[in-house]
C-alpha cells in the first residue's frame, strides 16, 4: 500500500472518531490538615457510546468525583452523572441530558492482530484545542497491567503514545472503528500503553446501564494454575488445565459434583490454561445459564453442566 494511501486512511480514521471524543472535567474535594477542604480538578477523555446520552470512560477518572462535566466536540459543556463504575475493569458509564450525540462506530477487538496499526485519540495532558492523535501498532493481546492486580479482561498493549488525559479515549483501527478504550501507560517504560478491548467494554456498559453494576457469573470454585512443580505433584502436564483447590459448599459446582483435585480443562469451547482464560470463558455465559465444563479426574476426562449464578457479595468482616 503506498505511503500516501496509508496516511489518508489514518487521517480519515481520526476524522471519523473525532466527533465522538469528549473531554471530562472532574472535581474532587480533598482535605489538608490545618488548611481545610480544597478542590482537585482533573481532565480526561470520554467516548460517546450511544446517541441518547451515554458515554464511556475509565473508572479511575471519575472515582470520588463530586462533580463531572462533559465537553462535547460541538462545543457543548454538559453536567454528567455517573451511572455506574467497575473497579476491576476500570470502566465507568456516564450519562448526560442529550439525545443527539454522535455515537462512535465500534469495531471487533476479538479480531485484532499483533502488528495491526492503531491510533490512540484523546485529550492528552488536558491541552486546549481538541483531542490529539498518536499512531502505533498492537504490540500484544491479553496483557495484564504491570504492577497491579490483574484486570478482569486481557488488555490490548500498544506502542501508540498514551499520556495522562488520554484515559477513557478510544483506540481505533484504520477504518475509524473503536477497538479499545485507553486505560493506562507505564511511567517507567517507553512505548508501552494499554487499552481495554471494546468487546469487554460493551458488555460491562450494558450491565452498568441495566443494573448499575457488573453482574458476573460464579460457579463456586477456587483454582490454581498448573505450574511445573504443581503439575509434577499431580502427574500432569504443565498448563494442561486449572487445578480445583476448593469447592465452595452449596455452590453450583458443589451441587454439580466437582471436587477438589479435579482439573478443569475447558469451559464451553475455551481451553482454560490460566485464571484469565477461565474468567473470559465464564463471562460468555449469562447468569442463570448452564455452563458445560470438561475436567479430568484420576486420568479420565468427564463433562459436567454447572448452572451459573451471580457472584455473591463478600461477607462483611466482624
Amino acid at each position: 500500500m503506498p505511503l500516501l494511501e496509508i496516511e489518508d486512511r489514518i487521517v480519515r480514521a481520526v476524522e471519523a472518531v473525532g466527533p465522538s471524543v469528549a473531554g471530562v472535567d472532574s472535581l474532587r474535594v480533598g482535605r489538608a490538615r490545618g488548611y481545610g477542604p480544597f478542590a482537585r480538578p482533573a481532565q480526561a477523555t470520554a467516548l460517546v457510546l450511544q446517541r441518547d446520552g451515554y458515554l464511556i470512560t475509565n473508572q479511575h477518572v471519575v472515582e470520588g468525583a463530586a462533580r463531572l462535566e462533559v465537553h462535547l466536540s460541538d462545543g457543548r459543556a454538559l453536567p454528567a452523572e455517573l451511572v455506574g463504575g467497575d473497579e476491576a475493569t476500570d470502566v465507568a458509564l456516564l450519562r448526560v441530558d442529550a439525545t443527539d450525540l454522535p455515537a462512535a462506530t465500534l469495531g471487533n477487538s476479538n479480531e485484532l492482530r499483533v502488528g495491526q496499526i492503531v491510533v490512540a485519540v484523546g485529550h492528552a495532558l488536558g491541552l486546549p484545542g481538541g483531542p490529539t492523535a498518536s499512531l502505533g501498532v498492537v504490540s500484544a493481546l491479553g496483557r495484564p497491567l504491570p504492577g497491579t492486580d490483574f484486570i478482569f479482561e486481557g488488555l490490548v498493549q500498544t506502542d501508540a503514545a498514551i499520556n495522562p488525559g488520554n484515559s477513557g479515549g478510544p483506540l481505533v483501527d484504520l477504518s475509524g472503528a473503536v477497538v479499545g478504550i485507553n486505560a493506562a501507560m507505564v511511567p517507567f517504560a517507553q512505548g508501552v500503553g494499554f487499552a481495554i478491548p471494546i468487546h469487554a467494554v460493551q458488555r460491562i456498559a450494558d450491565d452498568l446501564r441495566t443494573h448499575g453494576r457488573v453482574v458476573r457469573p460464579w460457579i463456586g470454585v477456587m483454582v490454581a494454575e498448573l505450574r511445573p512443580e504443581t503439575a509434577r505433584q499431580y502427574g500432569l502436564e504443565p498448563r494442561s488445565g486449572l487445578l480445583v483447590a476448593e469447592v465452595v459448599r452449596r455452590s453450583p459446582s458443589h451441587r454439580a459434583g466437582l471436587k477438589a483435585g479435579d482439573v478443569i480443562e475447558r469451559v464451553g469451547p475455551i481451553p482454560t490454561h490460566d485464571v484469565r482464560e477461565l474468567l473470559e470463558a465464564l463471562s460468555r455465559f449469562p447468569v442463570g445459564s448452564d455452563v458445560p465444563i470438561d475436567f479430568r479426574r484420576r486420568g479420565s476426562v468427564q463433562t459436567v453442566t454447572v448452572p451459573s449464578q451471580e457472584m455473591p457479595e463478600p461477607a462483611a468482616s466482624e
